[in-house]
């Protein structure tokens, strides 16, 4: 077992607790940088989308069926609609999870993580916030990072599709 899949196996194993608890009870009224609050945010998302994208849960790994989108076109916050990454940058990082070598420009803020017992950094959507996942320096060139991100947190709109309306700052 490399360190990859020893991290990947914790966790998975350390965010079990919130795949089960992926409801909507205690939801707090506070609001994102939209205006919109998480109670109108829980309402709006599926619950398994609001969990990792307002309340930084994780999603099982090898459960997203974008980790096997290979189509041209641009992956966007499944809550605000903020393009994120054009699939050029994705490849196959073999953790179970859809992942990028670089972000659309000014499309995410980082932040410290501290909250697997590891030092990592944890990326949200620049337009509204939401958790989209953590960038590590174990990726592919030109940049060398991966961005390792949950799969419901994301839509795909295939090239050619236009792009739904971005739910701007209010």
């Amino acid at each position: 077992m490399d360190r990859r899949q020893f991290l990947t196996g914790l966790l998975a194993l350390g965010s079990a607790p919130l795949w089960a608890a992926c409801t909507r009870e205690g939801v707090s009224e506070s609001s994102t940088p939209l205006g919109i609050t998480r109670v109108e945010w829980a309402e709006r998302l599926p619950r398994d989308a609001y969990a990792v994208l307002f309340e930084e849960g994780t999603e099982r790994p090898h459960s997203s069926p974008l980790n096997r989108e290979k189509g041209e076109g641009t992956f966007i916050c499944a809550a605000c609609q903020n393009p994120i990454f054009k699939s050029y940058a994705k490849f196959d990082s073999g953790t179970g999870w859809p992942s990028f070598y670089a972000a659309i420009k000014d499309s995410v803020e980082t932040k410290t993580d501290f909250k697997a017992l590891l030092v990592r950094t944890e990326y949200h959507c620049a337009n509204c916030g939401g958790h989209q996942g953590h960038v590590f320096n174990d990726g592919p060139n030109p940049t060398g990072k991966r961005y390792c991100n949950n799969g419901v947190a994301l839509w795909f709109v295939p090239e050619g599709q236009p792009l739904p309306k971005k739910i701007e700052r209010a």
